[in-house]
This record gives C-alpha cells, sequence and structure tokens, in this order.
C-alpha cells in the first residue's frame, strides 16, 4: 500500500468517525481539524487544515483561504478562535480550508512573489497558483465527504491576490470568490511602487519579516517587527540610516526577496509577468462570481481593487449594455484601512467618524449574503455592480457600473497667489510660476506623528501641517457654494523645472473644512482641518514611461502626468478644494537624490543634492488637477 494512499485511507476514516482530539473551549467549537498535504501535479506537497463540522445532517460548501502568511494553529489538537471571513459563516456552517502556498511554511516547492500565470500545459512543471488550487479542489472534492461541490475562496492582502490568481482558468467547481484589499500590480499603486516611487518604510517593515522558510520544522506564527525594534521616530531613524537599500548590513541584507525588488526599479517584464489583471485584460478566463473589496484608506493596496475590478468588469462587458454576459461581479470600497472591514465595526479611523457601523454593514448585508448565494443557494443578494462610500457625505452609494457613466472632468488650475481656480490663467499673468526649495537631508514627512514606520492610518491625518512648510506649495480654491462629488481617478497634469537633473512630485488633494466645523476629538480640532482625499508621489524620471528612466534638463521646463486613485468623495458646500505640491513625502517614500543616476537604488550620499523646484502656471503651461465630477 503506497503512502498517499494510506494517507487518503485514515483522513477519510477520521471524517467518516470523527476520532480528532476534543478541542479547547476557547476555540472555534463545532467543528473537528484534519491536517493533509496535499499532492500537486509536479509532486510539491501544499500543507492544508480542513475543518470540517460536526454536524452529520446535511452538506457543507467548501470555503477556502490560501495564505504565505501561515495556516497557524498547526496540530490537529488546535482550532483558531474564529473561521471564515466573519462570525456568520462560523455559525452557518461551511467546511473551511486554510492552505500554505507553494514555498511558504509547511508546503513544500519553490515560493515566487506575485507567482506569474501560465497557461498550463502538458509538463508536470507547469505549475502556478491557478493550477495548484485546481488541484486542491480536485483532491477536496474526492477525499472529504459531506460536501455540496461548491468551492468558495477569499482572502485579504497578499492572500487577496492568491484569489484572483487560483480564479484564472478555475476548476467548475470554484463558483465565488472574493479578492480583498488584493496585491494586483506591485509597480503600480500597490505595494512596492507608486507611479515609479519606492514606498520604502512599509516595505522596509514588511520584509524585516517575510523571508524564506524552510519546511516542515516551523514555528507557529512570525514575529513582524519594526525595521529596528529600538527606533520610535522613524523619520530620524531612517534618514540616519541613509540609502537603506544598499546596506547589505542591515536586517534587510540577507533577505532574498528584498534584493530581488531591488534589481528591478522600472516597470519591466518582470513586474508585468506578476501583475495579475494583465492576464485578465489578455483572456484568460475568470469565470467565478465575484466580489471585490478595498478601502479608500488603505495605505498599502489603495489601487489593487480597483485594477482588479476593472480588469474583470471589462472582460465580462459587466456595466456595458453591449455585452452578452451575466455575470455577478461586485466592486466594495468603504472607508477602511488595510482589511479594516474585517476587523472592527468601521465606525471611525483616526479622528474621522463615520456615523454608522460600516464594517458591520459590509460584513451582514453584503459579504455573507453573497457567499449564501453562490455556495448555499440562498436568495439573490441583489447587490449592485459597485457599492461605494462617499467620505464626505457618509453615506453608501451604489452604481450600475464603475467609474460612473455620467461623470465629467472639470480642471482646477493652479494659480498666484496659491489660489485654485476653475478658470484657466489669463494670458500674460504676471506670476507666471511658483518656486519651492527641495532637500533630501530635509525632506517633508508624511505625518507629523512620532511613528516608527508606517501609520497605516496616516490618510486621515490633518494636512496643516505640511501647509505651514516653505517646500511646499499650497493652493486653495474660494469656498464652495455648493456640494461637489468627486468620484473616479483625479488626473493631474503639471509643467515644472528643477535646477537638478532628477525629482519626485508629490501631489495631495486635500478637502479644508471651515472655521465653525464641529466633531473635535480628543486630540484633533476639526474646524480648518485640512482632510486628504488622496496622495500620490510620482518619480519624474519617468514621465515618459515607467520602463525607462530619463534624466531632466536643469532648468529646461517639461511636463508630466499622472492619475491619483480613484476616490468618491464630496466636498461640501463652505468647504475649499485644496492641492499640495512637495517633492519628497518622506519615509512614507523614499529620497530621490535630486542628481540623475541609473538606479536610485545604489545612489550614494554623495549624490543626494539641494535643488529649487519651479511649478508653472501660465496659459500656455496651465498646471492642474482634473477632477471627475458627479452630479
Amino acid at each position: 500500500m503506497t503512502a498517499r494512499l494510506t494517507f487518503r485511507l485514515c483522513l477519510l476514516s477520521l471524517v467518516l468517525a470523527g476520532r480528532v482530539p476534543a478541542q479547547p473551549s476557547t476555540a472555534a467549537t463545532g467543528y473537528r481539524k484534519l491536517e493533509a498535504r496535499i499532492p500537486m501535479r509536479d509532486g510539491a506537497l501544499l500543507f492544508t487544515h480542513i475543518y470540517v463540522p460536526t454536524d452529520t445532517s446535511r452538506t457543507f460548501p467548501f470555503l477556502m483561504q490560501r495564505t504565505p502568511y501561515s495556516v497557524a494553529p498547526y496540530g490537529a489538537e488546535k482550532l483558531p478562535t474564529r473561521l471564515g471571513p466573519s462570525a456568520a459563516f462560523q455559525r452557518e456552517g461551511f467546511i473551511f480550508v486554510h492552505q500554505d502556498v507553494r514555498g511558504r511554511y509547511q508546503s513544500t516547492g519553490t515560493w515566487r512573489e506575485m507567482t506569474p500565470h501560465q497557461p498550463a500545459g502538458s509538463g508536470a512543471a507547469d505549475v502556478n497558483e491557478s493550477t495548484d488550487t485546481y488541484d486542491t479542489i480536485t483532491w477536496l472534492l474526492e477525499h472529504v465527504p459531506r460536501h455540496n461541490g461548491k468551492v468558495g475562496l477569499w482572502g485579504i492582502s497578499y492572500p487577496g491576490f492568491y484569489v484572483t490568481a487560483s480564479s484564472l482558468d478555475a476548476h467548475p467547481a470554484l463558483v465565488a470568490v472574493s479578492p480583498q484589499a488584493p496585491a494586483t500590480d506591485l509597480y503600480d499603486g500597490d505595494d512596492l511602487f507608486h507611479n515609479g516611487a519606492f514606498m520604502l518604510a512599509a516595505n522596509a517593515g514588511f520584509y524585516r519579516s517575510f523571508r524564506p522558510h524552510r519546511a516542515p520544522v516551523l514555528p507557529d506564527s512570525e514575529p513582524r517587527p519594526s525595521i529596528d525594534p529600538a527606533a520610535r521616530d522613524g523619520y530620524a531613524w531612517f534618514l540616519g540610516a541613509g540609502q537603506l537599500q544598499r546596506a547589505a548590513d542591515t536586517p534587510l541584507g540577507a533577505n532574498p526577496y528584498w534584493a530581488e525588488i531591488l534589481q528591478h526599479p522600472t516597470y519591466d517584464d518582470h513586474w508585468r509577468a506578476r501583475a495579475i489583471q494583465r492576464q485578465i485584460i489578455a483572456g484568460v478566463q475568470f469565470p467565478p462570481a465575484s466580489l471585490t473589496v478595498g478601502g479608500w484608506y488603505d495605505a498599502e493596496d489603495p489601487n489593487g481593487p480597483l485594477l482588479t475590478y476593472r480588469a474583470i468588469a471589462g472582460a465580462l462587458g459587466v456595466g456595458d449594455p453591449r455585452g452578452t454576459t451575466v455575470v455577478s461581479h461586485h466592486l466594495v470600497m468603504g472607508p477602511w484601512a488595510h482589511g479594516q472591514f474585517a476587523r472592527d465595526s468601521g465606525t471611525a479611523l483616526g479622528p474621522l467618524r463615520f456615523g454608522s457601523a460600516t464594517g458591520v454593514f459590509y460584513r451582514d448585508s453584503i459579504e455573507f449574503p453573497f457567499f449564501m448565494q453562490h455556495l448555499k443557494g440562498a436568495a439573490p443578494a441583489e447587490l449592485a455592480a459597485a457599492t461605494l462610500y462617499d467620505t464626505g457625505r457618509d453615506a453608501w452609494r451604489t452604481f450600475a457600473r464603475w467609474p460612473a457613466v455620467d461623470q465629467r472632468v472639470q480642471p482646477w488650475f493652479l494659480q498666484a497667489n496659491a489660489s485654485l481656480d476653475t478658470l484657466a490663467p489669463a494670458a500674460g499673468s504676471a506670476a507666471a510660476a511658483d518656486r519651492y526649495p527641495s532637500d533630501p537631508a530635509r525632506p517633508v514627512p508624511y505625518t507629523e506623528r512620532i511613528v516608527a514606520g508606517m501609520a497605516r492610518d496616516y490618510i486621515t491625518d490633518d494636512q496643516r501641517f505640511a501647509s505651514r512648510r516653505p517646500d511646499v506649495l499650497t493652493y486653495r480654491s474660494a469656498p464652495l457654494t455648493g456640494d461637489l462629488t468627486v468620484g473616479g481617478g483625479v488626473n493631474v497634469v503639471l509643467h515644472v523645472a528643477t535646477t537638478g537633473t532628477d525629482a519626485d512630485f508629490v501631489v495631495r488633494l486635500i478637502d479644508e473644512y471651515p472655521d465653525g466645523t464641529p466633531g473635535d476629538t480628543a486630540s484633533v480640532r476639526m474646524a480648518g482641518f485640512q482632510r486628504l482625499v488622496r496622495g500620490e508621489p510620482f518619480r519624474a524620471r519617468y514621465r515618459r514611461g515607467f520602463d525607462r528612466a530619463i534624466p531632466f534638463v536643469a532648468n529646461r521646463p517639461d511636463s508630466l502626468r499622472f492619475t491619483l486613485p480613484d476616490v468618491l468623495h464630496t466636498f461640501r458646500a463652505g468647504n475649499r478644494v485644496m492641492v499640495q505640491v512637495s517633492s519628497s513625502w518622506f519615509p512614507l517614500v523614499d529620497r530621490n537624490p535630486q542628481v540623475f543616476v541609473p538606479n536610485i537604488f545604489t545612489a550614494r550620499p554623495g549624490d543626494f543634492r539641494r535643488a529649487e523646484m519651479t511649478l508653472f502656471h501660465t496659459a500656455a503651461q496651465a498646471s492642474r488637477i482634473e477632477l471627475p465630477v458627479l452630479p
């Protein structure tokens, strides 16, 4: 008898007879746990936990999560405190499946960052996340009894990527998926790069602990310390550490995952192959019903959900009257930080108060009904194509498609005297430009708080601290005479020059509250509050394309254009629209030396030099933002 057959018989007997050790009263009750090493077509074994309901009177669907972060706790006698996306799932009853992805923790094989998807061929080595999920589902359907033949998949952040990747050319039994705050394109506004600028603080902390593992002897969980456990002031620490990316003696120096990133500063084939939405756009089949979820205040994956949703919607013709496919495909964007929708009530974030339990609403009225409909045949969830939270009105809105078809582009021009106006600059304006210094030795901080790395709620910070700096340009509109609702991506057009040969430009769209605004918190006065609606850096060496770096000619005017990730925000009557422009945002974004070097990751201390930036606002060089305005 082969070892594989012996394992299968043992697993089957455990399921049928229930001979699993008793569970602690503090753990998820009503389930027994099975541990399996499921064989893949190339011989790799993926370690999997299967939580089977003790109720033998009915059948259950599978609800699976695949993760690079460990399926702890390990051991058949140990159960987690909660199973599923929320408590409602555990009460309802599902067969929960948790799997260590290939090459992580107790699974064998080689792990790869954002595994590139390649169509499966005849060879055993043609494997990817889709084939691994396909093989896992095939095994589960064969070996686990009392199932109804349907499988759902969900995951947050990196596990969200595995949801999307697993859904390509999916197993027929995979009928419903939910990529939540998913990593989608690491170079295009996700975890690693935003418009070519490297997100330093978040990634230094992440790759401090996210390292290769050797199966099978591994701890139940891994520590997630900051880049320097002794550091409290991240701004000072990162500045003192210099060019952290090239320092081999830092805690990151021996991490091959970190080293791989530093070899690819441009949007090259390495990143394109890992941009999972490109596979959907290219026509790879995505058959399951889907619920894509994200947060407007997500500091880690602000663009991932939007890229994922747009790719699936475009491929399926969702919201397009010419489309012939009827598919259940939905987008939800709430007022949440990264993954907050799964953790708490969602009534507040930082100093912002939302007036309702947005997280509870999402879990009970959207997520649970979605999976119940597709996995258990419950009544249709009747979800809109897009259910989005208006962060200015503090209210949910629904749309038949996103971006909305009835938006119109409204330019707002950066003007002389620090003004912002819908009227273009007049020809022959006396003040043709604004200038500001940019010193890599004293970069603009992204928060005025003393934090060790990246504050996950920094987007809720009052921006008045930045307005007071001489190296930040601030443009303000007159008080609005009526509400202004902005829905979609915000285009930025800048006409600039620098005394150096390289530069970053950071643009922040802000909602400035009037004096007398109520709602003060214990630490924040809301009167005059400058609320960050959306901010993004742009590494201007990539102004002709993210696949190649081009220096500036010192003091010669040039232009650049980019788009801030989507927003849905209403600027209320009496508030002002504000735009801030600077050339650093530290240590959220790594420093630009402002002297062109082939690779900023290998820049030396002498390359970092002070420069003066010029922003033009003439009739011919009209720097502006373009707001997508909704009725």
